[in-house]
């Protein structure tokens, strides 16, 4: 591995770190400002930060499958360790490295959650459209997986992502 390719996957580990503990900090702060506390309005009407804590998965589905989650997390993960480990070193995968990262970083706050407490903390509530109560982590993931869908559709190329084959590669081309 080059040296290069080094740096930057410490940058992605210490961005990932930030990430995190940004995460876990609003998390701390929700729980002692908010629980056993009503809604604190942030704008009348729209937007307000209500305690939850959330056994299930987006809009509360699959209600304590703490294993469920735990699982299809560090297979995520790995996914995305494998994924950052075989991209090249090239600008153009900058953007796909943020991306993934931001990922991480969510599934890893939620994940130390669920370990942690058998829940995950949500305080975030958009009154204005009744949207189901969120955290940090949950943008992560939601704003990252919908930058890299757009990424993929229309920037990336078929062939940009030919370093994740699985192909053997002949002879000759090894050349």
């Amino acid at each position: 591995m080059s040296k290069h390719k080094v740096k930057l996957l410490i940058l992605d580990l210490l961005l990932l770190i930030l990430l995190v503990v940004v995460d876990q900090f609003t998390k701390y702060t929700a729980v002692l400002k908010l629980k056993n506390q009503p809604a604190f309005n942030i704008i009348d009407g729209v937007l307000e930060f209500n305690y939850l804590e959330n056994r299930g998965a987006a809009f509360g589905m699959l209600q304590n499958q703490k294993s469920f989650f735990v699982f299809v997390a560090v297979i995520f993960l790995g996914v995305i360790v494998y994924v950052l480990a075989k991209t090249p070193n090239d600008k153009k995968y900058t953007r796909l490295h943020f991306l993934l990262v931001m990922i991480a970083a969510g599934a890893i706050g939620n994940m130390i959650d669920r370990l942690k407490l058998d829940y995950v903390v949500d305080f975030i509530y958009i009154v204005l459209i009744n949207f189901p109560i969120f955290n940090v982590a949950d943008m992560y993931v939601t704003f990252s997986t919908f930058i890299l869908i757009i990424q993929i559709l229309f920037v990336y190329k078929e062939n940009d992502f030919h370093f994740l084959s699985f192909k053997k590669k002949k002879f000759r081309e090894l050349k």
